[in-house]
């Protein structure tokens, strides 16, 4: 594979794909010579009728694999820049927080049962003075198992009738979560997007920050920064606009972080609460996925303030606590006892030492697709390269070309969202071979 392969794979005409063919006819089973039918007699939730197609990443996965099917001999050859998962091992010392962790559950000082299911006091404690310089207070952090699962839990708690919004494109996960709490109607077939959620326009013209004020109110806004997919980060002018906006209008901010390590640039916010007046209006989620390579280990956190409240004065923190207590039995002893190690001083050293590695890997796909002549958007405080295709070139049959021609596998733009259509994105998580590999090529 070459680059000039890359170059004229993307500037080819369109390549006919049935890009989200992905609903198959289950006809109902019944036993020869009974009457006695599989299904059941229950109604399906309407809600999910509604979700177009699978969850992007699995679809991802799911086109990678029929690919191989076809082409075994392209087995182990395949340059993954798709989904974000973390490919380095898990430092020395970080890793021992998790081991020592298991170890204690093999003794009788040391073992331990059901925790609190909002994390260990101590890891609570350590967040909120490590990492936001005790802005907040220990008791406004819920330990979890990931910001993923914390967003659909954070849905449960504002429920089916309040209006969404989100930038365009983003994180799939606010739009399908939001779907199946019923908050949506139906999806437009033309436009792409579902009606009742509020989709904020971000793009090259407004450098992917999303003009809140242009855009009818909604009751949740979600904003992720530093940005996937398109690798955006925020300044502390725009956030500190967004913020005010959000007190203003009266709407609740979830400020997605994960991926806050990556910023570099001096001045560029981390946290959403070193804004002013963003505890009266901002949840933030964040996890140590990204930080750590948690990916498979699974830690996370969310912080509700006390100060946030519903209309009715009711702290949203009490319906959080109830959604954690009721539906969550805490994250797993062993991977807290990591989530300390992450935090201590060591630690913080290797997790920079990692982070460094991927952004390296940024800055490399970064200068290969431009020195390719395309525009290439992120890739300098974030993770995430979102690179823009030829005019009327499609995501998905680009995908699509690159994996059949080139054997790397890539990111739709148009899976984030009708926003990101003309885009693909690249993941720099790859190993650092795989990357230079491409360079190279």
């Amino acid at each position: 594979m070459n680059l000039a392969l890359i170059t004229t794979i993307l500037g080819l005409g369109a390549f006919t794909v049935n890009s989200f063919s992905l609903f198959t006819s289950i006809p109902n089973n019944k036993r020869q010579g009974t009457a006695v039918f599989a299904n059941s007699g229950v109604t399906r939730n309407e809600n999910f009728a509604k979700l177009v197609g699978g969850y992007l990443f699995p679809e991802i996965g799911r086109r990678r694999t029929a690919y191989l099917k076809n082409h075994p001999e392209a087995e182990g050859k395949i340059i993954s820049l798709g989904i974000g998962d973390t490919t380095q091992p898990i430092p020395s010392h970080i890793l021992s927080g998790l081991v020592n962790g298991a170890t204690k559950l093999g003794t009788k000082e040391g073992y331990s049962g059901y925790g609190a299911e909002q994390g260990t006091k101590e890891l609570r404690e350590k967040i909120a003075k490590v990492l936001y310089n005790n802005r907040i207070e220990p008791d406004e952090v819920f330990v979890s198992d990931g910001a993923k699962c914390d967003i659909m839990r954070i849905q449960q708690v504002f429920g089916k009738n309040v209006v969404t919004a989100v930038q365009d494109p983003s994180y799939p996960v606010y739009v399908d979560t939001a779907v199946m709490l019923g908050q949506t109607g139906e999806i437009d077939p033309v436009t792409r997007q579902y009606q009742n959620i509020v989709y904020m326009p971000c793009n090259a013209e407004n450098n992917f920050f999303p003009d809140y004020s242009t855009v009818p109110r909604a009751d949740i806004v979600y904003f992720c920064s530093p940005n996937n997919p398109t690798g955006a980060a925020a300044t502390f002018e725009q956030l500190e606009s967004l913020v005010k906006l959000c007190q203003e209008r009266g709407s609740i901010l979830v400020y997605d972080a994960a991926y806050a390590p990556f910023i570099r640039t001096p001045g560029v916010p981390k946290s959403v609460y070193e804004i002013e007046g963003a505890k009266e209006v901002a949840i933030e989620v964040n996890s140590f996925s990204k930080y750590a390579g948690f990916t498979g280990v699974r830690l996370g956190w969310t912080v509700v303030p006390s100060s946030l409240k519903f209309s009715d004065g009711t702290p949203v923190r009490n319906d959080f606590n109830r959604v954690m207590t009721t539906a969550f039995n805490g994250a797993s002893n062993i991977v807290q006892s990591g989530g300390m190690a992450c935090l201590d001083p060591d630690g913080l050293k290797e997790i920079d030492t990692l982070i460094d590695y991927y952004l390296e890997n940024a800055a490399l796909l970064r200068k290969t697709m431009e020195s390719l002549g395309y525009k290439v958007f992120g890739g300098v405080d974030a993770p995430y390269v979102f690179v823009g295709l030829p005019s009327g070139k499609s995501s998905w049959d680009a995908f699509e070309e690159i994996l059949e021609k080139a054997q790397v596998v890539t990111i739709p733009g148009a899976g984030f969202g009708p926003g990101g259509e003309g885009y693909l994105r690249l993941s720099a998580f790859a190993p650092r071979d795989s990357v230079k590999k491409l360079a190279k090529d």
